[in-house]
Parts: C-alpha cells; sequence; structure tokens
C-alpha cells in the first residue's frame, strides 16, 4: 500500500488543487481522534485520503474502503498534499518520478460503474475470479483472441502483473476489475456468459461465510450461464472439494463432472508446487441446463425529501438495523464543516458492501459512488432512508 510518513500533519483550505489532483473537504473521526480523511479526486477516480497520527509520526495513505483502480492516481495524490501542504516527509515508498510506462497507457483495468453503466455484452464472455499469478487467464485469453475475458482480483501485486502483460503482448480481449466477484456476479445479464473459471480460491476453513462458492453464488452463476455454460472449479482442499460438492448438488438440475489430478494446458507455479509435492487437485465442471429469466432488479438510491434528523443524526453511530438475509450498520461518523459523514456497511451478510453517506442539512448523498444495485443493498437503502429521517 503506497504510503507517506511525516513528521507533522498540515491542514490546507479547502478546495484546492496541486498538479492535476483536487482537494475538496476533509472529516474528522469523531471516536478516533487520530484519524481524519481527506476527499480527493484524479481524473476520474474519488477517494479519500487517509490520515493517522502515530506515536511519533504521522501515517498518510489511501482509504482502502474508497482506493481507486489506479495506483497511480494515489501516488498522485500522496505527492501533491504533501508539496501543497509543504510537509516535511520522514519516510515513503511512493515513487516521485519513476513511471511504469506499462500500466500508465493500459487501459483494461476497470471500475464496477463501468460494468454496471457502460459495458456493452456484444460477444461470448467468460470470467475468471481470483486469477492470481494470471498464468491460466492470460492463457486462456491469448488461445481465444474472439472471447472477451474479463478477470476479477483483489490482490493489487497480481493485478499489475497482468496489466503489464496486457500492455507488452498488446492484448486487446481480456478486461481487469479489482472487486468482490460475488457482487460483481449480481449485475450481470442473464444467459451470456460461456464459461466461469473458478481456480485454487482461498478455502477459508475457520471462516466458511467468506468462501467464493456458496448456494448463492451458484445460484448467480446458473443464471448468467448459458445453456451448457460451464463453471469450472480447480482446488487443492480436499475439504472444499467436498463442500462445493455438496453445495452444486444440492441444486435441482444439476449436471457435474468429477476429476482428480487432471492435467490442463497451463497451471499456475502455486500447482507446480503442489504436484512436486504429489498434493491432490481435485476439479468440478457444473454445466448449466436451464434458460434463466432477465435480469430485473426494481428500485434506486435515492433519499426522501422529508426532513433530516439534524443534530439528532450523530446517535445513529454504532446503529445496525436488519432485515431477512441483511443489514444497514453505521460503523464510523466523521463531522465535517458542513455536516457528518458515516461509513456504513450494508447488503447481505455474506457479502456486504462498504461505502459512507454525506449528510447535510438539507441534503444526503454517497461516496464516492452509489451502492451496486443488487436487492439486498436497495432494501439496506430502504432502511438507511428511514434512519436519517427519523
Amino acid at each position: 500500500m503506497p504510503h507517506l510518513h511525516i513528521a507533522k500533519f498540515k491542514e490546507i483550505e479547502y478546495p484546492n488543487s496541486k498538479d492535476g489532483v483536487s482537494f475538496h473537504f476533509s472529516a474528522d473521526n469523531i471516536t478516533h481522534k487520530e484519524e481524519k480523511l481527506i476527499s480527493v479526486s484524479v481524473e476520474n477516480d474519488n477517494f479519500f485520503l487517509l490520515v493517522r497520527e502515530e506515536e511519533s509520526r504521522v501515517l498518510l495513505k489511501s482509504d482502502k474502503t474508497t482506493r481507486p483502480a489506479s495506483i497511480y492516481n494515489v501516488h498522485k495524490a500522496l505527492l501533491a498534499y504533501a508539496k501543497l501542504a509543504e510537509l516535511e516527509t520522514l519516510s515513503s515508498n511512493v515513487p516521485d518520478n519513476q513511471k511504469n510506462i506499462h500500466l500508465e497507457t493500459v487501459s483494461a483495468l476497470k471500475s464496477i460503474e463501468y460494468f454496471a453503466s457502460n459495458f456493452s455484452y456484444d460477444k461470448e464472455l467468460q470470467i475468471e475470479v481470483g486469477f492470481g499469478s494470471g498464468r491460466h487467464l492470460l492463457h486462456q485469453v491469448v488461445q481465444n483472441p474472439d472471447i472477451l475475458f474479463i478477470g476479477i482480483e483483489i490482490h493489487r501485486q497480481s493485478i499489475e502483473q497482468v496489466l503489464k502483460q496486457i500492455a507488452i503482448q498488446n492484448i486487446q480481449n481480456l478486461l481487469i476489475l479489482d472487486y468482490d466477484a460475488r457482487l460483481f456476479m449480481e449485475l450481470i445479464p442473464s444467459n451470456i456468459v460461456g464459461k466461469i473459471f473458478v481456480h485454487f480460491p482461498v478455502p477459508w476453513e475457520k471462516k466458511p461465510y467468506r468462501r467464493v462458492i456458496s448456494t448463492s453464488f451458484i445460484e448467480e452463476v446458473n443464471r448468467v450461464l448459458k445453456v451448457d455454460g460451464q463453471l469450472e472449479l480447480r482446488t487443492d482442499s480436499e475439504e472444499y472439494y467436498a463442500y462445493s460438492y455438496e453445495t452444486f448438488i444440492n441444486f435441482n438440475k444439476t449436471s457435474l463432472h468429477i476429476n482428480k489430478n487432471k492435467d490442463i494446458a497451463i497451471v499456475s507455479k502455486y500447482e507446480d508446487r503442489w504436484r512436486k509435492m504429489e498434493k491432490n487437485i481435485y476439479d468440478i465442471t457444473m454445466i448449466n441446463q436451464e434458460l434463466s429469466p432477465e435480469l430485473s432488479i426494481n428500485g434506486d438510491f435515492n433519499f426522501s425529501n422529508e426532513k433530516l434528523l439534524g443534530d439528532e443524526t450523530i446517535k445513529l453511530y454504532g446503529q445496525t438495523k436488519r432485515f431477512d438475509g441483511g443489514f444497514m450498520h453505521f460503523e464510523r461518523a466523521y463531522r465535517m464543516n458542513d455536516g457528518l459523514m458515516f461509513r456504513v456497511s450494508m447488503g447481505s451478510f455474506d457479502k456486504p458492501e462498504n461505502l459512507f453517506v454525506i449528510v447535510k442539512k438539507d441534503s444526503v448523498s454517497y461516496f464516492p459512488s452509489l451502492p451496486l444495485k443488487s436487492k439486498s443493498n436497495l432494501m439496506a437503502h430502504k432502511l438507511l432512508n428511514e434512519a436519517l429521517h427519523g
């Protein structure tokens, strides 16, 4: 994570700008006095920088909830603020003049908003969830130039490695997304995906609720797959294999192919290691056999025009509102010059979404963007709206 350690934090006047970076406002954490957020925009990215007072220095980095897709925009924001406020930098892992032309020029890295509003599904689509080193994904992309691939990964180093290869090889049929695959599946239209690869997902033995394979995930997979479309699960965990098999087989109409230690055209570096250790590799291929109805989610994320709670709004901090299958929780509270801001967690219990809500005298808005349009998020929004208006 790019960051600066500085001797002392200095506030600037807002709004302000430096080297193509705009700074809009700051917000002080009400309960954690050592923390502050700074609203930043660079090109099309809107996010927060986090300021945290430490024992003998101050940490300045990007806030993980709003972290943008472009790591270079984070670099720009950190360096621009340091220059604008004339900060004394004690240590830094942010390159000042070093540039990676491969990552600057590649346009394959997309935000979730791109897929939610602008993406055109005009050719066969295949998806890899958690592509890791990218060996398998890049092999599939090169071998199938007429198919559009989406690679989903949350590990930044893995994303940057694949982006470099996209630029070096001039790959045109691969898009990259840094997002929760479980949420992403909820916005894909029905019956358009040819294959979904889930190779060596984290087993999460102690936290099974975090597994990507679940009943709700497979419901979405079956919906988005074409008839005869396939989900290909590959794992070295016998427990995860058994758990996944039980999840798949519980569906009424299921076609499964099971393999053990199957040879495939390209393997990851981890699979190379496991094979040398004579560790078993399990494959389950689930084939969709049914045409699904079109995706239909009704509702919006507008806020009521009714009078807000005013000074009483701060009392919402720490509260949780629940509904069947999900919740809405006020995690943290921040004070701004002209209002309050909450960091909220909302949606379904097994895959909640985290974002901010800005509450001013007569208006409410989400930051940095609207929640993903899912049934659970719309229900959570309804509870949020009711809470803010008493």
